[in-house]
This record gives C-alpha cells, sequence and structure tokens, in this order.
C-alpha cells in the first residue's frame, strides 16, 4: 500500500494498514503526487490499481445508485448530491443512470450536485469558471492542460480537512464531466467550516461521518438556500465513508469550544461532589 505523509492521510485508514501487515510504502508528497507514482509503478511492475482509476471498481460502485432505486422502489429522485475528490463516485453514478435510461428501465434523469471543497476545487474552476464541457465526448483537453500548467507553475496544492476529496488533479475527470452533461449536474464547492459544522450536526443525529461525507450535507445546505435545489425536491445525499476512518478531525472539532458544534469536554477536578454536580442523573 502506498501512503502519504502525515497530515495528508486519515489515521484511521492508515491504521488498518499497518495493523493488518500490509507493506506500507509513504510517499513524501501529496495524494496526486501518490497517484502519479501508483500510475508509473504499474506500468513498470505487476502491481494491479485498484483506484478508482481501475474501470472494474467504478462497475462496482455504480451498485450504490442501484441499491438507491430499489430503496425507493424504483422512483428516481430529483437529485443526488455527494463529495467529489477522485471523481470516482461521479462517474460511475453517471454510467450507472446513462445505462439505465438507455435500457428503459427508467424514464427520468435525477440531476447530480458534486460538492467540492474549497481547497481542492479543480472541478468547480473548470465546470463553473472555465465551462469545460463533455460537448459528445469533443471535449477542448486545453481548458484542463491550461489549468494543470497554471496549478503547477503556482506552486498550488490541494488543501483540505477532508483528506478522502484532498485531490487536486482528479483521475476521472472527463468521466465526471460527462455525468454533469448527462444528468444537467451542478458542482458547488464549500469551506472546511461548513465541512466540519455539517460533520458535527451529522454526528449529532446519529450518523456518524468523515469530512468527506459532511460535504455532502454542507453542499446541499448551500444549493437550498441558493435555489438551486427546491424545499419540495427528493433528494438523495450519499455518505461515502464511515466516522472512523478521520477520528482526528473529529476529536480536535470537539475540543476547540469555538467551534459552533463543538461537545467540548469539561475539565474538572477529582473530586465527586463536584462531578455530581455536573451529571445528570
Amino acid at each position: 500500500m502506498f501512503a502519504l505523509q502525515l497530515g495528508k492521510i486519515a489515521k484511521g485508514k492508515l491504521a488498518q494498514s499497518l495493523a493488518y501487515g500490509a507493506k506500507v510504502l509513504q510517499v513524501k508528497g501529496d495524494f496526486d503526487v501518490a497517484m502519479a507514482m501508483v500510475k508509473a509503478l504499474s506500468r513498470k511492475s505487476g502491481v494491479y490499481v485498484v483506484n478508482s482509476l481501475n474501470a472494474f471498481r467504478l462497475e462496482g460502485q455504480k451498485t450504490m445508485m442501484f441499491r438507491v432505486l430499489d430503496y425507493l422502489g424504483w422512483e428516481v429522485p430529483d437529485w443526488i448530491v455527494f463529495p467529489g475528490g477522485n471523481l470516482g463516485n461521479t462517474s460511475a453514478f453517471g454510467k450507472a443512470f446513462m445505462e439505465l435510461y438507455d435500457y428503459g428501465w427508467i424514464k427520468k434523469k435525477p440531476r447530480m450536485a458534486v460538492v467540492v471543497a474549497e481547497g481542492a476545487p479543480t472541478l468547480a474552476d473548470l465546470y463553473n469558471d472555465r465551462k469545460l464541457r463533455w460537448n459528445g465526448g469533443n471535449i477542448d483537453n486545453s481548458i484542463i492542460d491550461e489549468y494543470y500548467a497554471e496549478v503547477d507553475r503556482k506552486g498550488i496544492k490541494a488543501k483540505t480537512t477532508a483528506s478522502a476529496i484532498e485531490i487536486l488533479k482528479p483521475v476521472n475527470l472527463k468521466k465526471a464531466i460527462r455525468t454533469l452533461e448527462f444528468t444537467d449536474g451542478v458542482v458547488t464547492k464549500v469551506p472546511d467550516t461548513d465541512i466540519l459544522d455539517a460533520m458535527a450536526m451529522v454526528s449529532k443525529n446519529g450518523f456518524g461521518c468523515e469530512p468527506a461525507s459532511a460535504a455532502t450535507v454542507a453542499g446541499t445546505k448551500k444549493l437550498v438556500e441558493q435555489g438551486t435545489i427546491k424545499a419540495d425536491a427528493t433528494v438523495v445525499g450519499i455518505s461515502t465513508g464511515h466516522m472512523l476512518k478521520d477520528v482526528n478531525a473529529i476529536v480536535d472539532y470537539h475540543f476547540n469550544p469555538k467551534n459552533r458544534f463543538a461537545n467540548t469536554p469539561i475539565t474538572v477536578e477529582p473530586d465527586i461532589k463536584e462531578i455530581l454536580k455536573l451529571v445528570d442523573v
């Protein structure tokens, strides 16, 4: 397994690989650097890539949409909202609905909303600002090339607490653009403060998630407030990661009393009388 330098990977993910005895190589760099090394390694060795660059993985990710439709009695929702990082889910979800629509199994296309972090804004920048479009497969690659050249020239790196979407050069970018065209989709970006507040709200309601998943909630809230998603719309939000994937982000959030929904521990002396005053029994 490749791992990023500490601070660039959620320790919950890293811990499992270490505990189960995997050989872990710590690359000096961020996700994009590690991804470049993985791709190069696969070309020069027998290493098999299971990142969402792998088409078989996307086929598996498609099944999430089948489960959604099954749960809804095959009534297609108005919107599906989810976080965007390497854009494997964006590509897979779009492929699922393209095929179902072509087969005639559904008559309606859901609109898809991809939520990215402000610190990893590639899809939003290219789709919203630079008007990158699928255009029936005739994508203008110069728009992507110019953007990446500018990013490299300025030394820009992805930076967000939501480590699972801390990606500046997503390998599934073009497939994601195809999904957006097919579903009349939108892309929105949200700051880390909104992501972390949403993470806390999700947990308070009994569904723990890691920061990247909370981007779904933060993005949905923003799109509703903007009027893009109507109040009476049927919306499916996808949570892509369990809270234990990134416990550091959760603990750090709640230990800071300045955070909006912080559940900050109360420091007490080892005095039972004082503790009883604070315990509701």
